[in-house]
């Protein structure tokens, strides 16, 4: 089983998830509100009252045969709009 997680633009994220959609995968999960920081400086909470909006955190698990799929739906999507995407192995307890 494949693990994706993404942190995008909250703004971004009707794109996104039909993406995923399109690609097969059954299910994710989305957590809003997300703050941090990264090469391109921090995100707070405050920056939705700035109107520069706040990032959300996708997590989607699939088969290894949807990675690919998901993949050429989530890359275009990403490099318009910024965002990034990470891939790794995971297992179920």
């Amino acid at each position: 089983m494949k693990r994706v997680d993404l942190i995008l633009s909250e703004r971004e994220l009707d794109p996104v998830l039909q993406a995923i959609d399109q690609a097969g995968c059954s299910g994710y999960t989305v957590m809003r509100h997300v703050t941090g920081r990264g090469p391109r400086g921090a995100v707070s909470d405050n920056m939705e009252f700035s109107g520069l909006g706040a990032n959300a955190h996708v997590i989607v698990f699939c088969a290894p045969e949807l990675l690919e799929p998901l993949r050429s739906s989530l890359r275009p999507l990403l490099s318009y709009y910024g965002g990034v995407g990470f891939v790794s192995d995971a297992e179920p307890l």
